[in-house]
């Protein structure tokens, strides 16, 4: 009888013991988060460290601006704890979707969490703002910062590791912000002048002191009129313009329409560099990662417009590959 006893007593312990070891384990699971694009993600992963699990339904090349999220994207959203998007109308396909599922789950757009007055006005949408804010890491930041009091709200136990994990990775924005300040400026005044696909890159301008002209507006869903393109060759011409940027995430075909017009004219124009707007680059890269993209852009930009920049970039990682 004693043995009987003894041995269910046992069988309890361990049981209860198996359901404690449970329990713990389902605490300890990672949020699963869902990111519409790169960037977004790339921050979310940095401040979660290991307390989360995130994906990005975006990847290399793709343009947020038209984007329409897929079943398997549905899906993926259905199932996670949280999603993350830019917000700002950047995602302007998936806002719906993403408005409806904000009733149900946490949905947070980090780069409306910007002040309105730090922002500028959309020249695509009356009403709307500029989305692109990961452009300037002095505005991205802002957005970063977000991201920390998310996590906290969802998990508080560890908010001395997101605060940590984004102390961090906030550093490194500032780094990357004051080696941008330092490169750029040695591009001569007279070719401060960055002709890009679409109007992506205003933020960067406006923190580094460039003249930024999109071929096409803020969204990549507007036109460029042949009207548009003559206006911009005689800007080329006129300002002695020797560079023109393709984007990873946007057609080439007006950029290349900008070189042959100018070439017609007599003038030559080069393809400076394809920078990285609305996507990063290949993911396990350097340039897959924010701030080797936005290091990517800056480098480029300096170099091809007769600045001093290394050729690997501020951390001597670009090009490196996988």
């Amino acid at each position: 009888m004693r043995f009987v006893k003894a041995l269910i007593f046992a069988v309890t312990v361990m049981t209860l013991a198996g359901l404690s070891s449970l329990s713990a384990a389902q605490a300890k699971a990672p949020i699963n988060a869902v990111a519409t694009v790169g960037m977004v993600a790339d921050a979310a992963s940095a401040i979660g460290g290991d307390h989360v699990k995130v994906e990005a339904l975006m990847g290399t090349g793709i343009d947020p601006h038209s984007y329409r999220q897929t079943r398997s994207d549905v899906v993926k959203m259905g199932r996670a704890d949280a999603i993350f998007a830019n917000g700002l109308f950047l995602e302007a396909q998936m806002e719906d979707l993403l408005l409806k599922l904000q009733k149900r789950k946490p949905v947070f757009f980090i780069g409306e969490t910007i002040e309105s007055e730090k922002l500028e006005g959309s020249t695509a949408y009356t009403g709307r703002y500029d989305p692109h804010v990961w452009m300037s890491p002095s505005l991205w930041q802002g957005a970063v910062a977000s991201v920390t009091d998310a996590f906290i709200s969802m998990d508080p136990e560890n908010e001395q590791d997101y605060r940590d994990n984004a102390k961090a990775y906030l550093a490194e924005i500032q780094e990357l912000a004051d080696y941008g300040a330092k490169i750029l400026k040695t591009v001569p005044k007279d070719r401060r002048v960055l002709v890009t696909a679409h109007d992506a890159f205003t933020y960067l301008g406006r923190d580094f002191d460039l003249d930024v002209v999109g071929i096409q507006g803020i969204s990549t869903n507007s036109e460029a009129g042949l009207q548009r393109i003559e206006m911009l060759v005689d800007l080329l011409v006129d300002r002695k313009v020797t560079a023109v940027f393709v984007e990873s995430s946007v057609s080439e075909r007006n950029v290349r329409a900008l070189v042959e017009g100018a070439a017609a004219k007599g003038h030559a124009v080069d393809v400076g560099a394809e920078l990285f707007s609305d996507a990063m680059g290949q993911s396990n890269t350097y340039e897959g990662t924010y701030i080797g993209m936005i290091d990517h852009n800056m480098t480029s930009i300096a170099r091809a417009l007769g600045g001093e920049a290394p050729l690997r970039g501020m951390q001597g990682k670009l090009g490196a590959g996988h």
